[in-house]
């Protein structure tokens, strides 16, 4: 049976019913979750729960599906949209403590006669009142250890083989538990003329419980407040970024007089950082490549609200193409942030890990050494080129440096400046950051110079 596309009015607005859309959506279509939250246009205490419904649901969706199983007596027969909807009512009974228990079933309920019939409202009905007086298993009775730990965080079996080959069980178990607390909020400030402490105690005073990043010298975190409706946003003294992407721009060194290559640059994030070591005076400059027109107006957009649209220039351009566009030795350090399975961001994307497939890394790492290999005869000697990407994955990161050396024997590895504030995830030269290690986004930094 499927879902009623047509519901009372008065229901559209309920979170948990945004919910079910945003998650069917998500696992049936492969929607992106934290877009869909954005677009359902709700006041900020109902977004906010919406966010954690969601991403809680979908985090924890193998395990919930764990938990749900021994109260359905034919679970492949389930519709998805009823499954799901008795998953998310599962998540808040056992995570969301602060929600009565019968407004959790009720609301639950009334959802399921709304979207499908009165005979499926008694269903999940039931449903939720037994596991109300019976309460949950919790603990994975499942001998195999792989299968166990793949419930237990909630990731498809294939990638935790591949990332307990890479680590080991206990570093993927508690890389995977680290994914179940929420993100937090972090941004970077723009300028030196106004100090970290400065701003802290301005957000403070406006409501905002932030405090000092502990990795990024010109970081700050938000244990509270939507940082980017502060004051300090909109005069564009501090710019929305994870702190572990803070770590790239200082890596390549830039002096102020330097011309930057970001060759994969959108939205600009570390485009703007770069361009914040520059001096349009000395010739300093910086070209953000992308292939997209519309994230190269991104860009611009926030060059244009950091005021640093002097030395930031944008070209439309595939980072693969970079050797029929300049000519050899042109770039004084080159900054290659290359497209990824983006697995570092599962904290804040969780539909990721689903999402993905084994193959995705060969195809990745194929583009990846396509760009590199594009982009280092445009380094002139002596210059630094980084390589950096928001996953986990040695295939995309790890091997595809070494490979690259392996056939460049002009460039040199090099230190990670600025790596001595996350020693947990340096890899010799390299630093690899998890999510686990500093509550961060994952992240690999590799630091490349020009004989």
């Amino acid at each position: 049976m499927k879902m009623r596309k047509k519901v009372p009015a008065a229901l559209t607005k309920n979170v948990r019913y945004q919910a079910l859309l945003i998650i069917w959506r998500v696992w049936n279509k492969q929607a992106y979750s934290n877009l869909m939250i954005k677009e359902a246009h709700l006041n900020d205490k109902d977004s906010r729960l919406l966010a954690e419904i969601v991403y809680g649901t979908i985090s924890r969706y193998y395990y919930l599906q764990y938990q749900l199983r021994p109260f359905i007596k034919n679970p492949n027969k389930l519709d998805d949209w009823v499954e799901q909807l008795l998953l998310l009512s599962i998540f808040q009974m056992e995570f969301l403590d602060k929600i009565p228990m019968h407004a959790i079933i009720n609301e639950s309920v009334e959802i399921a006669k709304a979207c499908g019939n009165q005979g499926i409202g008694k269903f999940v009905n039931g449903v939720l009142r037994q596991i109300q007086r019976q309460g949950l298993t919790k603990e994975v009775d499942i001998q195999d250890p792989l299968e166990k730990l793949s419930v237990e965080i909630s990731m498809p079996r294939w990638l935790v083989e591949k990332l307990v080959q890479q680590y080991d069980l206990a570093t993927v178990e508690q890389l995977g538990q680290s994914l179940f607390t929420p993100s937090k909020a972090s941004a970077r400030l723009t300028n030196d003329y106004i100090s970290r402490q400065e701003i802290i105690e301005q957000l403070q005073h406006q409501g905002y419980s932030v405090e000092q990043s502990a990795i990024s010298p010109v970081g700050i975190v938000a244990k509270k407040g939507f940082l980017a409706n502060s004051q300090a946003f909109k005069e564009g003294n501090i710019t929305m970024q994870d702190e572990s992407s803070m770590l790239v721009a200082p890596a390549l060194q830039v002096r102020p007089c330097d011309f930057v290559l970001d060759a994969c640059a959108a939205p600009g994030g570390k485009t703007t950082h770069i361009a914040s070591y520059l001096n349009e005076q000395l010739g300093g400059k910086v070209l953000a490549l992308d292939i997209h027109q519309h994230k190269i107006d991104l860009i611009e957009q926030n060059a244009q609200r950091l005021h640093l649209s002097d030395v930031i220039a944008t070209k439309a351009c595939d980072a693969r193409d970079v050797a029929q566009q300049f000519a050899d030795e042109t770039f004084d350090r080159i900054l290659i942030d290359a497209p990824c399975s983006g697995l570092g961001l599962m904290r804040r994307k969780p539909d990721i890990k689903y999402a993905k497939k084994e193959d995705d890394f060969k195809n990745l790492a194929r583009i990846q050494r396509h760009i590199l290999n594009a982009c280092a005869p445009k380094l002139k000697h002596g210059g630094i080129l980084v390589y950096s990407t928001c996953t986990i994955v040695r295939d995309e990161n790890q091997h595809v440096i070494e490979q690259f050396l392996a056939t460049h024997d002009d460039f040199q590895l090099i230190d990670v400046k600025g790596s001595q504030t996350v020693p947990k995830a340096l890899d010799g030269k390299m630093v690899a950051l998890l999510p686990s290690m500093y509550h961060t986004d994952g992240f690999f930094i590799s630091c490349l110079q020009r004989k």
